[in-house]
C-alpha cells in the first residue's frame, strides 16, 4: 500500500513538473521575436490578425488581384449566405473542439484529452466578416504580392480536397453564427500544435512578425503590441 502511495505521489508530482515546464517554455519561446522579413516590395495587402481572447484567425479580403478565397469558402456554405461581408476570417484547429464545445461549459473531458494529445481530426473555420476594425483583439499586418502568395499556399496545404479540387466542406449544425463554416483540415492538433502555433508558422511564412513558438494566443497579440 505504501508502494502504491509513492508511485501515485511520484506520478502526480511528475504531472505538475511536465505542466509548470510546459507553461515556462511556452512562456520564454512566446517571448522571443522572429522578426519580420527585410523586404524592398512595397506591400500591397492589408491583413489582420484577429483574436476572441483564445484563439486566433487570419482575417484577409475575400477577393483580391492575388486570390479569390470563394474557390475555396462559399458563401452558400453559411446559414446566412450573405455575399455583402468582404473579408473572411481562417483558423485552422481541433475538430472535435470545434464541433463539440460551443462554449466553455460544454468542454468535456474526453474532448480537452484528444486534443491535448492528438488523437482528434483537425478542421479549419472560415468566418465571413465586414472590415475589421483594428484594437486590442484584432492587429493590422501589411503583406507584399509574394508574402501574401506564400499565405495563401500555406492556407491552402492545410484544407483536404475532393479528387475534382474542392475543399471538403463539413455539414453541421454546430456553426457559430450566420456567416460561418468548417471545412476538413489536414495535420494533427495537440499541445505543441494549436490553433494559435498554426496562426504563428502562418506569419512566419508570411514574413511577418512572430513569436519562436506559442501555443497561446497572447504571445502572438504581443508582437504587435506597442
Amino acid at each position: 500500500m505504501r508502494r502504491l502511495f509513492k508511485t501515485i505521489l511520484y506520478a502526480l508530482l511528475g504531472i505538475v513538473a511536465f505542466v509548470l515546464c510546459y507553461f515556462a517554455v511556452a512562456t520564454v519561446c512566446s517571448k522571443w521575436s522572429v522578426q519580420a522579413t527585410d523586404i524592398s516590395e512595397k506591400p500591397v495587402l492589408k491583413l489582420y490578425i484577429l483574436s476572441n481572447g483564445v484563439h486566433t484567425d487570419l482575417v484577409m479580403p475575400v477577393h483580391s488581384d492575388w486570390h479569390n478565397w470563394e474557390k475555396e469558402f462559399s458563401y452558400n456554405h453559411t446559414v446566412g449566405g450573405d455575399t455583402s461581408f468582404t473579408y473572411i476570417g481562417i483558423g485552422w484547429g481541433d475538430k472535435g473542439f470545434y464541433l463539440n464545445t460551443p462554449t466553455w461549459a460544454d468542454l468535456t473531458f474526453k474532448v480537452a484529452f484528444e486534443a491535448m494529445f492528438g488523437l482528434s481530426t483537425t478542421a479549419v473555420h472560415a468566418t465571413f466578416h465586414h472590415s475589421p476594425d483594428s484594437g486590442e483583439y484584432c492587429k493590422p499586418i501589411y503583406v507584399t504580392q509574394a508574402q501574401y502568395q506564400a499565405l495563401t499556399a500555406y492556407i491552402q496545404q492545410s484544407l483536404q480536397y475532393t479528387p475534382d479540387g474542392y475543399t471538403r466542406f463539413i455539414e453541421t449544425n454546430a456553426v457559430y453564427g450566420k456567416q460561418d463554416a468548417f471545412y476538413e483540415a489536414v495535420g494533427s492538433y495537440h499541445m505543441f500544435h494549436t490553433c494559435n502555433t498554426w496562426t504563428n508558422n502562418a506569419l512566419k511564412v508570411a514574413g511577418q512578425k512572430a513569436c519562436l513558438w506559442t501555443p497561446f494566443q497572447s504571445g502572438i497579440l504581443n508582437q504587435y503590441s506597442p
